[in-house]
């Protein structure tokens, strides 16, 4: 009650494409996404289109120009394929922005009001690392199908041949990739009241070749989790320093997607051409890995055939598993996670992890 930024929990992951139409297609077969609304040129939006996609609780919006001369083409041409904005519902949009100000954050949109035959929406965005934004959505008197100028959209395949109908469920947290991670720790501690929710560095987060330092803010509910990367000194590139030359700045790494069913989640998306990361056998094999996690949901012979990682804390355990980067240049990625009580992050796999990423880096000359 006494929380003076309180939040309801991610809005949407908005993406910047370079052809939207062909991503919502690659979401819907893919990740089983359901296409649900669409806004274009024909139906007001003569520069842009954008197409929403939805499973369980997770929205993505995909913006795609229809024009060379925009600023989101020219967003794309800069950056290729990426998040331009990690969108928040909160129960009110103007407070959001005048406390965020207040406390020193820039402003990018004034609070304002939409509305259409189904309702209101109050909408406002600050900026956050790179070109990275947080458009800030109070939708509680709004019963439209995403957003005032977006119509309706039929799904683009059935529904995939998942657990509960869904390949994952939520958003469970958005990684960022940035140059000077207290900086940004502090934007969130400052502007918006998040708190520190995990640390890893030095050898908790470092390999032979690279490492790099990692922070973990969180609101008071742990519904937004946002880790911050920063780069740090190794023989060779990190995978921080290689998405920052390639996107050419600070902007979100990964997302998050929470699953009930990671092997059928992994199944369906690798058989619709989704690549994963590979996990020698070795990790499998290890005594001291199965020791440490003792008994888990799916025996360890199954996760083994998948690469699925797993991991144990005081609180319980997750399973997890990562994507190799799901457009041209090597910067977006997905993890898929499956919790069992544990709040963490897979601390135990990132040796394993890192190193995963760093033969694919080697296959591109980038290591």
């Amino acid at each position: 009650m006494s929380d003076n930024f309180p939040v309801n929990g991610m809005d949407a992951v908005v993406f910047a494409v370079g052809n939207a139409k062909q991503a919502a297609h690659y979401y819907s077969t893919a990740f089983g996404m359901r296409l649900v609304a669409y806004r274009g040129p024909e139906t007001g939006s003569p520069d842009e289109v954008a197409y929403v996609l939805v499973s369980g609780s997770a929205r993505f919006e995909l913006r795609g120009s229809v024009r060379p001369d925009t600023a989101l083409a020219k967003h794309v041409a800069d950056h290729g394929d990426g998040v331009i904005d990690l969108a928040i519902e909160v129960p009110d949009a103007e407070a959001a922005y005048r406390h965020a100000l207040e406390r020193g954050a820039t402003g990018l949109v004034e609070p304002h009001v939409v509305e259409d035959d189904h309702g209101k929406v109050t909408i406002s965005a600050i900026a956050t690392y790179g070109e990275t934004r947080h458009t800030f959505v109070d939708r509680s008197t709004y019963e439209g199908v995403y957003l005032p100028g977006y119509v309706p959209a039929q799904p683009i395949v059935d529904a995939p041949d998942a657990k509960h109908g869904r390949v994952f469920q939520a958003i469970d947290h958005c990684v960022g990739n940035v140059e000077r991670m207290d900086e940004w720790v502090d934007f969130y501690e400052r502007i918006m009241g998040f708190t520190k929710m995990a640390e890893f560095i030095g050898d908790d987060i470092a390999t032979e070749y690279s490492a790099l330092m990692s922070k973990v803010v969180a609101d008071g509910t742990r519904k937004v989790k946002f880790p911050l990367n920063e780069p740090a000194e190794g023989k060779k590139k990190s995978q921080i320093e290689e998405y920052l030359e390639f996107y050419g700045g600070a902007g979100v790494q990964h997302i998050a997607l929470a699953t009930n069913d990671i092997v059928a989640t992994v199944d369906h998306m690798r058989k619709s051409g989704v690549e994963f990361l590979a996990t020698p056998d070795s990790y499998y094999d290890d005594p001291e890995l199965r020791e440490r996690i003792g008994t888990v949901r799916v025996p360890v012979e199954e996760l083994k055939k998948r690469s699925i990682l797993v991991d144990r804390d005081e609180d319980g355990y997750l399973l997890q598993i990562f994507t190799k980067p799901v457009v041209d240049r090597p910067t977006v990625f997905f993890e898929l996670i499956e919790r069992h009580g544990s709040l963490g992050f897979g601390k135990g796999n990132f040796k394993a992890l890192f190193e995963a990423i760093e033969r694919e880096q080697a296959l591109r000359g980038t290591l």
